[in-house]
């Protein structure tokens, strides 16, 4: 990253990512697992797919290499991959779902990574992927408090030798840590300071002095649900302050529309699990 004098704005640099997707040609809302999803009101599944193919396509259009795992039908939120595990130096460590109905999610998610040449750690304590793990350079930011238990951290840093900070969850809206936190690059993040206790807004506030501190209408909408390749940042479309915050970084941000998986309590972040080899 350099700064130009003229502007003082970063200057950003995108680096390209490969990532595994999941199509939703079986998404519904039939269940009640998070404060999003409520069975009574209409999901609309073509829409859905319309939807998530729009992401899909810019994550094309940026140079993405995207892997798909094939959709199982009666696993309505397969689509948000990035609960299916975590994926550092090649080694996948798997996902635990704490509720029934994702459980089976788990093994489906190893299966994939075992047969496209990962080192599959299975896991022994309840975890959700990269919904409550998130690498910043070579720390993971790692959740707790709603979905992963906090023994997972201990496992994954033994898994991967790195440092694991364990940040507390408190709003029931924001149940996993990637609709709190969006990585911007190896250095940068955003963050809602409402969805946090104290003990870990101190730990934020000293590790990221600089973070962008997004609004409580962004993240009604999942705004903070984003995905960044170091400069491009795909984000909700209505995130508006936020689009503007990342503008003013010297950040592109991408805004897309994902309202009918807003549904089921997933964004951008949500459908996306890098795969860092």
């Amino acid at each position: 990253m350099t700064i130009t004098e003229s502007s003082a704005v970063p200057v950003r640099t995108a680096t390209k990512r490969t990532v595994l997707m999941c199509r939703p040609e079986f998404f519904t809302v039939v269940y009640r697992i998070n404060p999003w999803m409520d069975p009574a009101l209409p999901t609309d599944t073509a829409l859905a797919v319309r939807q998530w193919e729009t992401l899909y396509q810019t994550y094309l259009d940026l140079g993405f290499d995207v892997k798909l795992i094939d959709p199982i039908d009666g696993l309505p939120d397969m689509v948000y991959a990035a609960n299916g595990g975590f994926v550092i130096d090649n080694i996948a460590y798997g996902a635990s779902f704490t509720h029934e109905q994702r459980q089976p999610e788990g093994p489906a998610y190893m299966d994939w990574f075992r047969e496209n040449g990962f080192d599959v750690r299975d896991p022994q304590n309840i975890n959700e992927g990269e919904g409550d793990f998130l690498l910043v350079g070579g720390r993971i930011l790692a959740g707790t408090g709603f979905r992963s238990a906090s023994n997972s951290h201990e496992e994954i840093a033994g898994i991967y030798g790195r440092e694991v900070v364990t940040l507390n969850l408190v709003n029931p809206s924001f149940y996993h840590l990637d609709t709190a936190i969006a990585v911007l690059d190896d250095t940068n993040i955003a963050y809602l300071e409402s969805a946090f206790d104290e003990a870990s807004l101190v730990k934020l506030r000293e590790l990221f002095p600089d973070a962008i501190l997004a609004t409580e209408e962004d993240a009604a909408v999942l705004g903070l649900n984003s995905y960044s390749d170091g400069y491009n940042i795909v984000i909700a479309s209505r995130a508006k302050d936020f689009e503007r915050q990342l503008r003013e970084r010297g950040y592109n941000p991408i805004g897309v529309d994902l309202s009918e998986l807003l549904l089921g309590g997933g964004g951008v972040k949500c459908c996306t699990l890098e795969l860092r080899s």
